[in-house]
């Protein structure tokens, strides 16, 4: 009897230390000194879900915003709204069919390349969804930071058109201030640079061209936007612009990509030699892809490590096109970033990194130091036994356009902006599930 009493007495213990462990557990989940009563999410592209070249229903359930809001509601947060797309196929803002990069076989190869193809899910128009405002979510694909204060701005901007209350009138800022909002995100300043990257450097003109910022407006744009979300006493956190060589848009095509036989490097040479090109010289093995370059005559020269060839510069042309070989075709401007490119799209990052960084020290916010964030990513993680880097299609984190994370890759940048909330708020908010979430979906 004594036995069986010990045996019941151990029992009763285990479960009343059970129950205590689990209120213990709800206890512990806090949102600290932040109210996330209401929240707002700002930004661009990143904010909105877009993935594989396309903002779509899919993208938007899983944007790395949808995910806070879900965690926030662990501590009080409310109702989050979304202005979301019809199902469907996605829409890049244009009414043209919508291509993203998917595999094909070139020139009758057995060896498969990347080249833009047509979307098999299909299109979808820009839906009107104005009357359903105002929305949690103000995340506008393609907004510069120093287009948060511009009411002009929402007649260009498509997707910022198909939600805001007036067009020409109403601005990114205006449009998360209906929310009043008790707790924001914003990430801003991304496309200030990455715009210009994408297009291989090359200033078009044009009043909303892809040049770079000028940095003083990118900070007089941000601080305006900050003071005017936190005048009620709302806090929040904000974001700074990743490295571009962090994603795999600009990494994923080698330098080096053009290997030969001796017999073809001879026949190159020779060629070159008749053409009057002889100080471009090729070799077996790997040789970097012949590229135009005014400053080095004869105004084309090979890549080195310290060039970038983009993504879009489809294989299809690299591999049976001669593009970067023959003496007719070397890649042009568009298709490289150079290093004095580089630097100068890094020099620009840097400073609108110092004055988010001010402007987080100023206002009391989270910064959320996403620069330093997609380096680790880059160089390699491993989560819940999962490999993850930004290798392109195999690493795991980006979507098929190269510059957008997959929802995986959007949960890893969820899970950091919880990391400084907390830290920031002396909250104590759980993690996103990871593994929760699909990596890359082929087309």
């Amino acid at each position: 009897m004594k036995k069986i009493f010990t045996l019941a007495a151990i029992y009763f213990l285990v479960l009343t230390f059970q129950a205590c462990k689990t209120n213990l557990e709800q206890a512990d989940i806090k949102s600290g000194n932040a109210d996330f009563t209401r929240y707002v999410a700002i930004g661009n592209s990143l904010t909105s879900g877009y993935a594989d070249g396309a903002l779509s229903l899919y993208g938007q359930q899983n944007s790395f915003t949808k995910m806070l809001a879900d965690q926030f509601k662990l501590v009080g947060g409310g109702d989050f709204k979304i202005p979301y797309m019809n199902p469907g196929g996605g829409s890049d803002g244009s009414s043209n069919p919508r291509r993203i990069l998917g595999f094909v076989l070139p020139c009758n190869s057995n060896i498969p390349s990347l080249s833009p193809v047509l979307d098999p899910a299909g299109y979808t128009d820009l839906n009107n969804v104005k009357d359903g405002g105002p929305y949690n979510l103000v995340g506008v694909p393609g907004a510069r930071a120093i287009d948060g204060n511009l009411g002009i701005y929402s007649l260009f901007n498509p997707f910022l058109n198909r939600f805001c209350l007036t067009p020409g009138v109403s601005s990114i800022l205006s449009e998360a201030l209906r929310i009043n909002a008790t707790f924001f995100t914003l990430w801003l300043g991304n496309n200030d640079v990455l715009a210009y990257a994408l297009g291989g450097a090359i200033t078009p003109t044009g009043f909303f061209s892809a040049s770079l910022s000028d940095t003083a407006q990118v900070r007089t744009t941000l601080t305006t936007m900050v003071d005017s979300l936190t005048k009620n006493g709302a806090k929040g956190a904000i974001a700074n612009v990743p490295d571009v060589t962090s994603v795999p848009y600009f990494t994923t095509i080698p330098w080096n990509g053009v290997v030969l036989t001796q017999g073809k490097a001879d026949t190159l040479n020779a060629l070159y030699q008749a053409n009057g090109l002889g100080s471009i010289t090729w070799q077996a093995g790997a040789n970097g892809f012949l590229i135009v370059d005014s400053a080095a005559p004869p105004y084309m020269r090979h890549a080195t490590a310290e060039d970038l060839i983009l993504i879009t510069t489809p294989g299809d042309s690299l591999k049976c096109g001669q593009w970067g070989i023959s003496p007719a075709k070397p890649l042009k401007d568009a298709n490289v970033l150079d290093k004095n490119e580089i630097a100068t799209i890094n020099l620009y990052t840097a400073q609108y990194n110092a004055s988010i960084s001010a402007i987080a020290s100023k206002y009391n916010l989270a910064l959320v130091d996403m620069n330093s964030y997609m380096k680790t990513i880059k160089s390699g993680m491993v989560y819940n036994g999962i490999t993850l880097n930004t290798t392109f299609v195999t690493g795991g984190a980006f979507s098929l356009d190269g510059v957008h994370p997959n929802p995986r890759g959007y949960a890893l940048i969820a899970n950091e902006f919880l990391k400084r909330i907390n830290a920031t708020y002396n909250a104590n908010i759980p993690y996103v599930d990871v593994t929760k979430y699909e990596g890359t979906k082929f087309p």
